[in-house]
């Protein structure tokens, strides 16, 4: 064992390392548990070992379940948690991370409880502020696009300089790069490459070579240090 691997086995990348080096999180909704794995491996064949588990359906938490013990290579969060209920059901299934829509007190503080990351949902200044005042430093941005985009983005970031955001809602092929040019872009999230009728649909070769797709525009559009 070299140094280098003995170091980063003590030392594993956290979860915000990776979403910093992973750019782009698929934001995923899925109807069927048995799709959770094909689906988590055509992720990391194509590039983006990472996915976004949204519970907006009724199994979600065993995609989540399932998703988490067999593709132990994705990094495994779970997305629109709206109860302190859900987080903890959430965490029992593995999510190594957890995100919601708005900003809820007490999903955060169960969060924090138990030493999941969490990132919750903002639009304005004050529930920037109200995130802040519970240490929080990276948050989830939404809905990005109807919420006037990157411009207002850089409006509401201006003023905190120690935040840095992951937009989502209306990221797509076309916008992606020109959000993470913006330095204070941890990541984004985006269904483009796995929307939820190609799921169903099985279509895991096309999920794959998508993941694929975005990755590459991500390297040929991206200059990074955007102001």
């Amino acid at each position: 064992m070299t140094a280098r691997t003995s170091e980063s086995a003590l030392h594993p990348p956290s979860v915000l390392d990776q979403l910093r080096q992973i750019r782009i999180v698929p934001v995923i909704t899925i109807d069927d548990p048995a799709d959770a794995v094909p689906l988590g491996r055509a992720l990391v064949e194509g590039g983006l070992p990472c996915a976004e588990i949204t519970f907006r359906t009724a199994r979600a938490g065993e995609a989540l379940r399932r998703i988490a013990a067999e593709v132990p290579s994705l990094l495994a969060g779970a997305g629109t948690v709206l109860t302190p209920e859900q987080a903890a059901l959430a965490r029992d299934a593995g999510a190594q991370f957890i995100v919601a829509p708005g900003f809820n007190p007490r999903v955060v503080d169960y969060c924090l409880a138990h030493d999941i990351p969490v990132y919750p949902g903002i639009c304005t200044p004050t529930e920037v502020e109200a995130a802040m005042e519970k240490g929080l430093r990276v948050l989830k941005f939404f809905p990005a696009e109807p919420s006037g985009g990157l411009a207002f983005l850089k409006a509401i970031a201006a003023p905190y300089v120690d935040v840095e955001f992951m937009p989502t809602g209306g990221i797509n092929a076309d916008n992606v790069v020109t959000y993470l040019s913006f330095k204070r872009v941890v990541a984004c999230g985006g269904s483009w490459m796995a929307p939820a009728e190609w799921i169903a649909a099985k279509q895991f070769t096309r999920i794959r070579d998508e993941s694929r797709n975005a990755l590459t525009k991500l390297g040929a559009g991206w200059r990074g240090g955007g102001s």
